[in-house]
């Protein structure tokens, strides 16, 4: 993939003029009538499902870039930026090798993104185009492009809920959809919150970027178990044997990438009562394994899923990704990254067609066919 297609060329050029008509016109995003694409060996249900997971894909990419061109690797693979060295070095107190992993992630994010629309161009079918959006403004902080952006890593708020899902014996959101799982970080989960410097004025106080980078470290792992489930729901309404191995194909990468920034949250340095001195709000990030935290549902280093109800509670426990509930997903995960702030500033247009994918995807059935 690397050397056979200049990922970002294919994105702003190969397919511009099919997505921006698209826009233009408020069409849908594929006919009525679905026998072109089944012609070509792709349902109508299958290219909605690839359609969405295309846009969730451009956008994570689109929030790596902006982590790996301050706090990365900028390399041929990877060129934007110019790295900012205090907040590279605030990431490195999780782990020395954050640098790399960023790097590493933000590449995986371009290739699923350019393979899912290749694929769907190869088939016949509309690709996704989200450039006509690329509007907001980023961190101004050195080593940043200056590049407009999808997303907004700069006003988040974060369910940190996933850790104690995933350590739980007892709860799966499955089975037990109105139980309230504890917040790892409860003041993440309120106000708004950056995750990368916004002005070098962000890197003066040591204490305040340490902060931004733990707040990165939280980020990180939430959108990746979200990536999870997406998957690992979509992949039960898929039709084509084919699009059925390309979502559990990409799916695994991304409980990868989970389990590597779940575990380098879990290095996040204490701090108390940090205080944003643009905004007010403040933020601690407690030992998560002392009083009132600690036992299994906060401990740092359990980061394989427990063993939890799974399909029945008739059954024995299991060790499994959760949730994984079809129905609703991914309207579910347009509705997750909505209220995480990651789309403060963006159009309308913009959220109607992340409302109209999300719906097309959740519209399509598993049906029974020969491949």
């Amino acid at each position: 993939m690397k050397t056979a297609l200049n990922r970002r060329s294919f994105m702003k050029n190969g397919i511009t003029a099919a997505g921006a008509g698209l826009l233009a016109s408020g069409s849908p995003l594929f006919a009525d009538d679905d026998q072109d694409e089944r012609r070509r060996g792709i349902s109508r249900g299958d290219a909605a499902l690839l359609r969405f997971a295309a846009a969730a894909e451009t956008l994570e990419t689109d929030f790596w870039v902006q982590y790996n061109e301050l706090g990365g690797v900028q390399d041929k693979e990877e060129p934007d930026g110019n790295g900012n060295s205090a907040y590279t070095d605030a990431l490195s107190q999780l782990d020395s090798d954050m640098a790399q992993y960023i790097h590493d992630n933000t590449d995986d994010e371009f290739t699923h993104q350019s393979f899912l629309n290749a694929y769907l161009v190869s088939k016949g079918a509309e690709p996704v185009n989200l450039e006509p959006f690329r509007t907001l403004k980023g961190s101004t902080a050195s080593g940043s492009s200056g590049k407009l952006r999808l997303t907004n890593l700069m006003q988040l708020t974060l369910d940190t809920s996933w850790w104690t899902r995933y350590r739980s014996d007892t709860n799966n959101p499955d089975l037990d959809p109105n139980f309230v799982f504890p917040q790892a970080i409860p003041t993440l989960a309120s106000g708004q919150h950056t995750a990368i410097p916004r002005t070098d004025a962000d890197t003066t106080d040591p204490n305040f970027l340490q902060a931004i980078a733990n707040t990165a470290a939280f980020h990180m792992p939430t959108v990746e178990q979200g990536g999870i489930s997406l998957y690992s729901a979509m992949a039960q309404r898929a039709s084509s044997v084919e699009v059925l191995r390309i979502l559990v194909s990409i799916g695994p990468t991304e409980a990868m990438h989970f389990q590597t920034w779940q575990d380098k949250a879990g290095n996040a340095p204490t701090l108390t009562n940090v205080k944003d001195p643009v905004t007010g709000v403040t933020v601690t990030f407690p030992d998560l394994n002392s009083s009132p935290f600690g036992g299994e549902t906060f401990q740092t280093n359990l980061i394989m899923p427990e063993p939890c109800p799974f399909l029945s509670r008739k059954l024995p426990p299991c060790s499994v990704v959760r949730p994984t509930e079809t129905r609703g997903i991914a309207m579910n995960v347009v509705n997750f990254l909505t209220s995480m702030g990651l789309f403060i500033g963006q159009q309308p247009a913009f959220f109607n067609l992340l409302t109209q994918l999300a719906r097309e995807a959740d519209a399509a059935r598993r049906e029974i066919r020969e491949d």
